[in-house]
């Protein structure tokens, strides 16, 4: 969708782009990453020719943007600020339907269209619409200022920074309200930062960003598992092992399909099953394969019956699309060394341990 080709910018004094090239596949979230004055920003400002570009070539859906009109282009491409820019003298509404109404749109259209955007950030159309910026909170303005962005339902959305103004709280909620948002529109996003964590927890691809240069551009789970350089890997940080528990999905380490049994099962049986796989324990799954409760080698050794009659409940759950941090954090809250992971439906999937946590980041970096 957006494509940079060796593209280079100069002022008088200085190169501040160089010879950059990447792209941005559809409905992806890029982030451009790096320390003060590499060149991020800049780049970001050529793809609405906010900033001219000195040589090379970006397209956007395969259309050179420099044959393309600059108040035209600009029009056709959210774009939201770290400091928000709402004009004081409009209702939240009419702020969010700035670039609807110069483009004509319908105005009973544009106004619904409002009310939708608002109801999706959590704010109540009936409470906000009609207020004006100074009535609202910084991070209450950097929602509104999200969605007006969003508002004429353009193809790519730029964004510089549009966080780094709000306390941590209210930032983190913003950032998963605008992930859920992102999800479902599947704009393509191009979107500055200087935050690590934030790249991780925001991003599809990171470009990190030297002194003009681009040093490499990846998915997060890359960069931070592989560092091109010793530039990249001070910059993610000492601790990028642990921050790949963030992006990395329970199911990418769990043991999937593993045996089970039911409450019919015969003591006996469920023995011999553990015996086999050499299990201390194994899960209890209902009629349709629903996760009931886990069964202890210790307590059915000499038992007699079925497992329904020894079985204890599970200590905790967690769902196969959730993160290893998460995972992680639950077995020290828990005081567990593994979990028994299901799907959306509760049914049972696989187990976590923390051997194969370790295992799966340690082979990453075996195959380095």
């Amino acid at each position: 969708m957006i494509r940079l080709e060796n593209v280079t910018k100069s002022f008088e004094n200085y190169l501040a782009v160089d010879n950059v090239s990447f792209e941005v596949p559809e409905g992806e979230l890029c982030v451009l990453l790096g320390p003060s004055g590499c060149g991020k920003t800049t780049t970001m400002r050529m793809v609405n020719r906010l900033i001219e570009r000195t040589s090379g070539r970006i397209l956007i859906d395969g259309r050179d943007i420099h044959e393309i009109d600059p108040v035209r282009l600009r029009r056709s491409i959210g774009y939201v600020i770290q400091q928000i820019g709402l004009f004081p003298n409009k209702t939240v509404e009419d702020n969010i339907c700035t670039v609807p109404d110069l483009l004509g749109t319908d105005r009973k259209a544009s106004r619904r269209r409002a009310w939708e955007l608002l109801e999706m950030v959590n704010l109540d159309p009936n409470v906000f619409a009609r207020r004006y910026p100074k009535q609202l909170s910084g991070g209450q303005q950097q929602r509104v200022g999200v969605i007006r962005a969003l508002a004429a339902d353009p193809p790519v959305l730029l964004m510089d920074e549009p966080f780094g103004a709000i306390d941590p709280i209210n930032r983190a909620v913003i950032q998963d309200e605008f992930l859920k948002l992102q999800s479902t529109l599947r704009k393509t996003v191009i979107f500055v930062s200087h935050d690590i964590d934030e790249a991780v927890k925001m991003a599809s691809r990171i470009a990190i960003f030297r002194a003009g240069k681009l040093v490499q551009y990846d998915t997060p789970d890359n960069i931070l598992a592989h560092p091109a350089d010793e530039f990249v890997a001070d910059f993610v940080g000492a601790d990028r092992t642990l921050k790949r528990l963030q992006i990395v999905r329970v199911h990418q380490a769990m043991q999937p399909d593993p045996p089970r049994v039911t409450a019919e099962t015969p003591v006996g049986e469920a023995l011999a099953l553990m015996q086999q796989h050499g299990h201390r324990q194994i899960v209890m799954v209902g009629p349709r394969g629903r996760a009931r409760g886990i069964v202890s080698l210790a307590q059915i050794r000499d038992a007699r019956g079925t497992v329904g009659e020894h079985y204890e409940r599970i200590p905790c759950l967690i769902n196969v699309d959730d993160t290893l941090r998460n995972a992680v954090s639950e077995m020290f809250s828990k005081d567990q060394t593994w979990l028994v992971c299901v799907d959306d439906d509760g049914m049972y999937a696989g187990y976590l341990t923390q051997r194969g946590i370790t295992h799966l980041l340690g082979e990453t970096y075996r195959g380095a």
